[in-house]
């Protein structure tokens, strides 16, 4: 055995997961590693210890779920970063009823649950109530922390999965990495598409903006594609769309609505002011509907469906829309 290419003790190797694609390495390196100071990346990073796929990066550098992030013994005697010197964050009662009350599905190695509209998944500028903060509250009974392995926008509500140990962690994050999980969405959407059914295959790009980054429709992008079909029409204002994304890009679907020129409902941010219809909630109504896969402990399959958030539940009724309509939620 060649000695030389053992890792040196201490060194660990991460992999990235998917609720962390598109992250930036000093963000990432913030999440995992707070007590990292920048200015001790920054060097780390110059000096080639701390390394992507085996490669020097840079902090800025955007990460690629299943890439693999090397990260050298830490030196205790340098001054930790700023997130480490933070108090932990105190789950408050009433969001620990709240998520208690969300959870959909529960076994030793998975929990499910019904991510609330408005409620950020993961911290940012800005953001100090989010989800990852809040994950000792659903530890249960497990010694470890539940972990994100995938992410769903602020503003969209619905099925988002954790992982509640580490090992698990890493089976997930390579079935959400290929083909092998199923979402299913819905969505109301401003005015009728021109066809029943169909697939989207619109490359999208990020452009920077006065309101912030948003996903643009071009060529030069990434692959993008999305199942749809409508489930029902109210005359020809709205329709209620069930979606299913086929690779897993940032606001895909908010995009992708507004190439067929059915922005989704209180989608400002992609619609502007004809996402916004008289009579309903000015608030964005997409929801993760449902996702499947094949539980990586058992090999059975695993089928999790949530019920519309509170906005949505009241545009439906308000609406007159059934949701047993679409209950097999498939395209």
């Amino acid at each position: 055995m060649n000695e030389t290419a053992l890792p040196r003790p201490g060194v660990e190797t991460r992999a990235v997961l998917p609720a962390d694609a598109e992250l930036r390495l000093d963000r990432w390196f913030k999440r995992y590693y707070p007590q990292i100071a920048f200015g001790h990346l920054a060097k780390l990073l110059r000096t080639g210890q701390v390394r992507v796929d085996g490669k020097r990066a840079k902090p800025g550098q955007r990460l690629v779920a299943g890439q693999q992030v090397r990260v050298p013994p830490i030196d205790p005697s340098v001054p930790a970063g700023p997130e480490a010197r933070r108090a932990p964050v105190v789950v408050e009662a009433g969001d620990v009823r709240a998520l208690h009350r969300a959870v959909l599905y529960r076994d030793d190695d998975i929990i499910a649950l019904n991510k609330p509209s408005g409620l950020a998944v993961q911290g940012g500028s800005g953001t100090r109530r989010h989800l990852d903060g809040m994950l000792d509250a659903l530890r249960f009974d497990a010694d470890e922390r539940p972990r994100l392995v995938h992410r769903l926008d602020k503003d969209t509500s619905g099925v988002i999965v954790l992982a509640r140990h580490a090992a698990m962690a890493a089976q997930l994050a390579s079935l959400f990495r290929g083909r092998d999980v199923e979402k299913t969405y819905w969505a109301l959407v401003a005015g009728v598409p021109e066809v029943p059914r169909g697939q989207i295959s619109q490359s999208l790009a990020k452009q920077p903006g006065r309101g912030g980054e948003k996903m643009v429709a071009t060529e030069d992008g990434l692959s993008a594609v999305t199942d749809f079909a409508i489930v029902e029409t109210i005359g020809s204002r709205m329709a209620w769309l069930m979606m299913q994304p086929r690779t897993g890009r940032t606001h895909q679907l908010r995009a992708h609505c507004l190439t067929l020129g059915t922005p989704i409902v209180g989608d400002g941010k992609y619609g502007g002011a004809g996402a916004f219809v008289e009579g309903v909630a000015n608030r964005l109504h997409l929801h993760a509907r449902q996702i499947a896969f094949r539980h990586p402990a058992t090999g059975k399959p695993l089928v999790v469906v949530a019920p519309l958030t509170d906005h949505m539940a009241d545009t439906w009724k308000f609406l007159g829309l059934v949701a047993a309509t679409a209950a097999d939620n498939r395209i």
